[in-house]
């Protein structure tokens, strides 16, 4: 097996990836549309078909890791991602784009959904939270790496590139997990993947209703930030009017409050039950929301106004992410892949939902983002409130 640090740095290189595919192409959205002769719309719709296609197939991800093993499904997930990272490098049309971003998809789930997994395999009790809590302070840093890194290639070397560099990203990955990563299921403790067998499982989950309030806790709390992530084109340039190798104004303040949050999240596993973490990110996250509200109505908008609440509200989100996972992981403990891919799979429905029709409706001002912020973080606190009761 490979070291503890080497492991948790690989399983967060997994998580990462997907967050990569969505925002390194975002400063490039006005010159793919120049150049593949596409509007606005059509561009910022190569987002959903990203987002969907990812929703759709983290439902089996789970459930395949749980029956064929954990590595051998990783390393083909990343094959997957590689051909469509270079078909959308070598797009000829919109059309083609899409098709590259709907492989992209398909396959950036798998890192996500069957790397917690295989920690969670390999760890137990409080190391599972703090391991949860380290691959945490390295995935946040991948929304504020990723945009700026994709501003930089675009100066460089145009759209294309980035798309490139995503294939060159995911093949790194692959060889480490070739060398490095062991397989975590043993088959004696495989799951059938026969129809009935998946039916009953599914089932199993839908009617856990502590389980679904959890995934929904969740999903409300990380589609309120990616209200932001997915408008990031339109607030950066019209909202902030800054231009578009500027989108660090707005992602440096998410991770920064990312990070510390994740280091606060692993200092504070087995100090206390992860149910009180989760509700301390809760009551920072809600503050946060509504100083948002406030420098909406009342500052001008603009850096720094408009940022204020960013830095807090993802420091009270990751306060809640390793608790919140092992919530749900552990109530099925024999079929943790399962579990995870229903998990994942409320999550970004959720988030393609924000793209398709929630970032639309609310990206017009910065008041109507701070009110769906607010919002979305208040679901998810009831969520969670009654996932305690039993409900």
């Amino acid at each position: 097996m490979p070291s503890h640090s080497l492991f948790v740095l690989l399983v967060a290189g997994l998580a990462a990836l997907g967050q990569f595919a969505i925002a390194t192409y975002l400063p490039a959205f006005d010159a793919i549309g120049a150049e593949l002769a596409a509007s606005p719309a059509e561009v910022q719709q190569t987002l959903t078909a990203y987002l969907l296609p990812f929703a759709l197939a983290i439902v089996w991800h789970g459930a395949i890791s749980d029956a064929f093993g954990r590595r051998g499904f990783i390393l083909c997930g990343l094959l997957l991602f590689i051909a469509g990272s270079l078909l959308c490098a070598l797009a000829p049309d919109i059309d083609w784009l899409f098709a590259g971003r709907v492989l992209q998809g398909l396959s950036a789930g798998v890192g996500i959904v069957v790397g917690r997994v295989m920690l969670r395999d390999r760890f137990d009790g409080v190391l599972a939270q703090k391991q949860l809590a380290m691959v945490a302070i390295l995935f946040s840093l991948a929304p504020a790496l990723a945009p700026v890194c994709g501003g930089w290639l675009l100066s460089l070397v145009g759209w294309r590139g980035i798309f490139a560099f995503l294939a060159v990203l995911g093949a790194l990955l692959w060889l480490g997990c070739c060398r490095q990563l062991a397989e975590t299921l043993p088959v004696e403790r495989r799951q059938s993947l026969r129809p009935l067998a998946l039916i009953r499982g599914f089932g199993d989950l839908l009617r856990d209703g502590r389980y679904l309030l959890v995934c929904l806790a969740n999903a409300g709390v990380n589609t309120a930030i990616y209200l932001y992530v997915l408008s990031a084109p339109t607030f950066v340039t019209r909202h902030l009017g800054l231009g578009s190798q500027s989108f660090a104004w707005l992602f440096l303040p998410i991770v920064g409050g990312l990070l510390v949050g994740s280091f606060a999240a692993h200092r504070a596993a087995g100090r206390s039950p992860p149910e009180r973490a989760v509700l301390a990110g809760y009551a920072v996250m809600l503050a946060a929301a509504l100083v948002n509200i406030g420098a909406a109505l009342w500052l001008p908008v603009g850096v720094p106004w408009s940022l204020l609440a960013l830095p807090p509200f993802g420091f009270g989100l990751m306060l809640t992410q390793p608790g919140l996972q092992l919530l749900a992981l552990d109530r099925f403990p024999e079929r943790r892949g399962l579990a995870s891919s229903g998990y994942v799979t409320v999550q970004q429905a959720s988030n393609a939902l924000s793209a398709a029709v929630l970032v639309p409706l609310l990206l017009g001002s910065t008041l109507s983002l701070a009110l769906g912020m607010a919002l979305l973080a208040c679901l998810a606190m009831l969520a969670f409130r009654l996932s305690q009761r039993g409900l």
